[in-house]
């Protein structure tokens, strides 16, 4: 079972995202350069607008778990900064069981090299696991306990762990975790995130700007000069949700039991994510472009297929003209790439909603509103469990 997600966003003069020389990220499709918004950017600013937004444990994707977010919260109870210190030292290196994971937690200053998704039902965990320890006498006691209880019961850590609702928060359930901890769980990704790319041809040009002195008595000019590249453009966006696996995660059951669970969670989740795609805009260059925009397009579609990307509709660029609307052409080349799929394919069995400020021209999908449509999938996915 997949929910997809297909859309069409327009954005002004912008730079929403940038590559390592500060220049707009673009791709080639069909021969042609475009415009290009990458799925990290995506999902980080998606990410940031749910967490605000839902009442799931969260996570925080970190270098400083250790320094700010255990050892911290053990100061902050009464733990003598120097055994907090040690204490999480020898928790984390025994988490990051690999001699190169080890490597990466600075004894210094207890900083990860590499940024880790951590939940808050694990800090939660593990300050509760070294205040126990702590209470045992002496600081070498405490650190032999916790070095034996993780290595003597690794399976029984994770087991305790796993137990906890959602250990990696919401955006791990989402969008997925990667680790090679034996201890830390590794969480697949039933979220799958397309980079967003223009429908048309790629069109920048390099705005020149200028900042003048307040205080600059009698001087005339810039007191300083720069330049970045800014484009507008109409951008094709695609997401496929693996429902059976997001379930698992919310839940901890087996994927092929997901339909004996609670789905109200995952509901919840998928309403919060349709209005993230539709809504939330990456957040590059604010002050200078406001870069706030709305999908003028939403494809719903929820069956059993095996997903795919509308994106091959735009293979051929559409062209930009005055006669002819943009995001009209590309709304149309959608329905005209789903009119040879299904003469290639045969009908589908998925249930589809449109909500559109434009013209759909097929006669399968009705045009609604956006709360009707993500309302329409939900009650589509809670039939399937009854």
């Amino acid at each position: 079972m997949f929910l997809q997600i297909h859309y069409l966003t327009s954005y002004h003069a912008s730079l929403l995202n940038r590559d390592d020389a500060g220049l707009a990220k673009r791709i080639t499709f069909g021969g042609v350069p475009r415009l290009r918004i990458s799925s990290q950017s995506l999902k980080r600013h998606w990410r940031l607008w749910m967490m605000d937004r839902t009442d799931l444990p969260t996570a925080t994707r970190t270098r400083y778990f250790f320094e700010r977010q255990i050892k911290r919260r053990l100061v902050q109870d009464g733990l003598p900064e120097e055994v907090a210190h040690e204490l999480t030292y020898v928790l984390g290196t025994q988490i990051l069981t690999s001699a190169e994971s080890r490597e990466a937690l600075d004894r210094t200053n207890l900083r990860l090299k590499q940024p880790i998704l951590f939940g808050e039902v694990e800090a939660d965990y593990l300050v509760n696991l070294i205040k126990e320890a702590a209470e045992t006498g002496s600081l070498e006691e405490a650190k032999r306990r916790l070095a034996e209880y993780v290595s003597d019961a690794k399976s029984n850590f994770r087991i305790l762990l796993q137990q906890a609702k959602l250990p990696a928060g919401f955006e791990g359930a989402l969008f997925g975790r990667f680790v090679t901890s034996d201890i830390l769980t590794r969480v697949d990704a039933p979220v799958h995130v397309a980079h967003a790319f223009t429908t048309h041809a790629l069109d920048t040009e390099v705005d020149y700007f200028t900042a003048v002195d307040d205080l600059a008595e009698g001087e005339t000019g810039a007191a300083h000069a720069g330049d970045m590249e800014l484009g507008s453009g109409l951008f094709y966006g695609y997401v496929a949700v693996d429902i059976p696996l997001l379930v698992r995660n919310l839940t901890g059951t087996e994927a092929r039991q997901w339909k004996n669970e609670d789905l109200e969670d995952t509901l919840k989740l998928l309403e919060l994510l349709v209005k993230a795609v539709a809504t939330v805009s990456p957040g590059a260059k604010l002050g200078s472009t406001a870069p706030h925009a709305r999908a003028d397009f939403i494809l719903l579609e929820l069956g059993t297929s095996q997903p795919r990307s509308l994106a091959n509709a735009f293979l051929k660029p559409i062209e930009l003209n005055t006669r002819h609307h943009a995001m009209e052409q590309s709304v149309e080349a959608i329905a005209r790439y789903l009119d040879g799929l299904e003469t290639m394919y045969g009908q589908p069995e998925e249930t589809r909603f449109v909500a559109s400020l434009h013209a759909w021209p097929r006669t399968y999908e009705t045009r609604v509103s956006l709360p009707q449509a993500i309302e329409g999938i939900q009650e589509a996915l809670r039939s399937y469990t009854r």
